[in-house]
């Protein structure tokens, strides 16, 4: 009987209940509305140090600039030579393709009554 009564006193009017929810759903989008911009800032800092890390002294600055170039030179001869691979079959392609129609006029031309 006790358990009956105290839900009873315990259960609150359905208005009391949207009220509370409504308050938990304003105080759940107030706290995005601020834990996005602190986010943002935090992760722009995190990147921001990141970069100016390799920069703090002479010798750091001078082994990541050679770092770098290193990273240059090996993309350029990577392009470079994806490049040439492609000239290689674009101008194979274009010697089979002439092949083909030459010897297509060839065939013709023996067909034709001179």
């Amino acid at each position: 009987m006790a358990t009956q009564s105290k839900s009873k006193t315990n259960g609150t009017a359905p208005s009391s209940k949207a009220s509370t929810r409504q308050k938990n759903q304003a105080r759940t989008v107030a706290e995005s509305a601020v834990d996005l911009p602190v986010g943002a800032v935090l992760v722009a800092t995190d990147r921001i140090s990141e970069l100016v890390e390799p920069f703090s002294g002479r010798s750091a600055a001078e082994k990541q600039l050679k770092s770098y170039r290193a990273q240059l030179r090996r993309q350029v001869k990577r392009t470079e030579r994806r490049g040439a691979t492609a000239r290689r079959h674009a101008t194979t392609e274009v010697r089979k393709t002439r092949n083909r129609v030459e010897q297509r006029v060839r065939k013709a031309a023996e067909l034709l009554p001179v």
